[in-house]
């Protein structure tokens, strides 16, 4: 078994996704990519690079539309269905979307990830670990225990098949940060993918957690994050 990395702090997952794998030049897909904060900021750190960022939302897939830039292209679809052919990308990645993939699809979307990779091709998976006291806050209204471990459970299962090979397993802390609680009731409460289920007393319980944690400058989480590099076998 690979031993673990542990990182106290990373503040941009950027630098951290360089210092494992090549990006530039790299042809890249994003599984899930949500408004796509790294992608763009990769294109601008690497022009010569080109990502596509799939996204099954509709309205944020929209909003990505609205938002073009030099270097991305967006498009609608799901994990489980890549709408590309065999060997097209050097570097798929799921940054915390791979538990929003159903259940029973989860297996599926990785066999899809292994195929349009190329030969010796990188896919990046980093999920949230279910610990820590942001992840109390989040877990009064959005329980995502069972997910979170599906979702591990799945790379582990994919890497008994012949697709993968883990080169590295990572640990470390995010920071997460808020204006105040309106601030994560909009950002964390209300995402255009999800309907939660938001009533006043559910609102009030999620405010009564967050405030201890609010400050004159805002409030500040560290978010535990667990990071998973796989290579396609060639």
């Amino acid at each position: 078994m690979l031993p673990r990395t542990i990182f106290a702090l990373v503040d941009d997952e950027l630098p951290l996704l360089a210092s494992l794998v090549p990006l530039a030049g790299c042809d890249i897909i994003e599984l899930g990519c949500g408004a796509a904060p790294l992608a763009r900021a990769l294109v601008r750190r690497y022009p010569d690079a080109h990502v596509t960022g799939l996204e099954v939302d509709e309205r944020q897939h929209a909003k990505n539309l609205a938002a073009p830039q030099s270097g991305l292209q967006f498009m609608a679809g799901g994990a489980q269905a890549i709408p590309f052919g065999d060997a097209r990308f050097d570097l798929v990645l799921m940054l915390k979307s791979l538990h929003h993939v159903p259940l029973a699809l989860m297996a599926t979307a990785l066999h899809e990830a292994a195929r349009v990779l190329r030969p010796d091709g990188h896919l990046y998976v980093s999920e949230p670990v279910y610990a820590g006291p942001f992840n109390d806050v989040v877990r009064l209204y959005n329980e995502e225990g069972a997910v979170r471990a599906a979702a591990q459970a799945a790379l582990d299962e994919a890497l008994k098949t012949d697709d993968w090979a883990q080169v590295a397993d990572l640990r470390f802390e995010m920071p997460v940060r808020f204006k105040d609680f309106a601030a994560f009731e909009q950002r964390m409460m209300r995402p255009t993918f999800a309907d939660h289920q938001i009533d006043e007393a559910k609102l009030a319980e999620v405010r009564a957690a967050f405030e201890p944690h609010c400050g004159p400058q805002g409030a500040s989480f560290s978010r535990l994050m667990h990071a998973r590099l796989l290579r396609r076998r060639a």
